[in-house]
């Protein structure tokens, strides 16, 4: 094979075959095909497109780079979820035990955040004590323990995509919807998971801003998780405003908290509820109702089971910031617009994100919000509670904030669904 005769085939938009993906992943993999002809090639990929069948078989490369995991050894099917990120997406904390309680094991391989995008292993690590990195040994061993494990993936899954999409990234290539995809479920079926539910988030705060280009990636990955044995479903849900009342990682396990007591900000609990509901069926366990097992408990059981079988302490104290600053309205009426982005924005500017993969988060950092869009507010009531270690990072924060939120008349805000649509295969 030749790197060459790979891009041109995609370069003049013809379908490339099984043995030319096959090669060209492996052989990027290894180091024989360079950064620069593999970004000619995504770029290819980015402007003509793949079929169904081709992004399968891109897939099925990307997984064979590494190591697949398997749960045989367990006694009850296994379910996961995967969002595609978003501001105040906290859903994983109380969804892994809640399904948990209710009969499935959920092995979920979660990732870091980056930009405004809060990512799950920083939550979580703002537990003191909670590791993140597990062995397969371990994992199982969690599972087994508590129903539920949220870690980091290993460095043999998939780590074709690992080089690849740090390639997309410099290149202008991230875009792609076949390359997104195959990024995504690559990771998912090498999980090893049987039942795989999407979250495909849509809105300024989320990666798809429309309906159209949010739906057309879910029902490309539920393909994919279909024609690779994993039973899939895809939600598209709404981030054009943030995902309850906490942004930030130690406040967003506190909210994560209160749902699985039985509270929490209705948003979330419907999601949660949701979300479970379409893991446990898609997995094909009927056991209790999700929403029975927040209000009795068990839910709060496993997510203790499981951050203490991760070495963290559930009853800890969690970091608290060290300066606030609070943002009132500036007039009466109805909060019209909270803009996702913007707070997500503030909120990692405040330290809760970072910009690089190797900066630091400050765990207490973050944003809580006292009002959503529909909200009636009056004049000089609060809106936002900015939360720094650092006070020199509030105006920063303040300027994303400038323009993200209205307050307009008595009319309700035109917002999208929290659910929007349910993809199938």
């Amino acid at each position: 094979m030749d790197a060459i005769d790979v891009i041109v085939t995609k370069r003049e938009g013809r379908e490339l075959s099984g043995e030319q993906i096959a090669w060209v992943v492996d052989a990027y993999t290894r180091g024989a095909v360079a950064d620069e002809q593999m970004s000619a090639l995504a770029m290819a990929i980015l402007l003509n497109g793949m079929g169904r069948a081709e992004i399968g078989r891109w897939t099925e490369a990307m997984i064979r780079s590494g190591s697949r995991m398997d749960w045989s050894a367990l006694d009850r099917p296994t379910t996961d979820k995967h969002s595609t990120g978003g501001v105040g997406d906290k859903i994983t904390l109380p969804l892994a035990p809640l399904v948990a309680a209710c009969g499935a094991y959920v092995p979920q391989l979660s990732g870091r955040g980056l930009g405004h995008t809060g990512g799950t292993l920083d939550k979580m690590e703002s537990i003191p004590g909670w590791r993140a990195s597990l062995s397969n040994d371990e994992m199982l061993a969690v599972l087994r323990a508590a129903g539920a494990v949220v870690c980091a993936a290993g460095d043999g899954l998939a780590p074709a995509d690992k080089k690849l999409y740090a390639l997309r990234d410099v290149t202008g290539t991230v875009e792609s919807i076949p390359l997104i995809a195959s990024s995504i479920m690559s990771k998912k079926i090498a999980e090893g998971t049987g039942a795989l539910v999407l979250d495909v988030k849509v809105g300024s705060g989320a990666f798809m801003k429309n309906v159209d280009t949010a739906r057309e990636l879910a029902r490309t990955m539920v393909e994919l998780g279909t024609d690779h044995g994993v039973a899939t479903v895809a939600l598209l849900t709404a981030m054009d405003r943030p995902l309850g009342l906490a942004v930030g990682n130690a406040l967003e396990v506190q909210e994560s908290v209160e749902v699985l007591a039985g509270g929490g900000p209705s948003d979330v609990v419907e999601l949660t509820v949701r979300l479970a509901r379409e893991m446990l069926a898609t997995a094909g366990v009927n056991g209790p109702d999700p929403e029975n097992a927040l209000k009795d408990g068990s839910a709060m059981d496993a997510w203790r089971r499981m951050i203490t079988a991760q070495g963290g302490d559930p009853d800890a104290a969690l970091p608290v910031s060290a300066e606030s600053v609070e943002v009132t309205a500036p007039a009466s009426g109805v909060l019209s617009r909270l803009d996702a982005y913007g707070v997500g924005l503030a909120a990692w500017r405040l330290g809760a994100g970072r910009a690089r993969k190797e900066d630091a988060v400050s765990f207490g950092a973050g944003i809580t919000l006292h009002a959503k869009p529909g909200d009636t507010v009056r004049q000089g009531q609060r809106l936002m509670t900015l939360h720094a270690d650092d006070a020199g990072r509030f105006e920063r924060a303040l300027g994303a904030l400038d323009g993200a939120y209205e307050i307009g008349q008595a009319t309700g805000p035109d917002l999208l669904p929290l659910v929007i649509d349910k993809i199938t295969a």
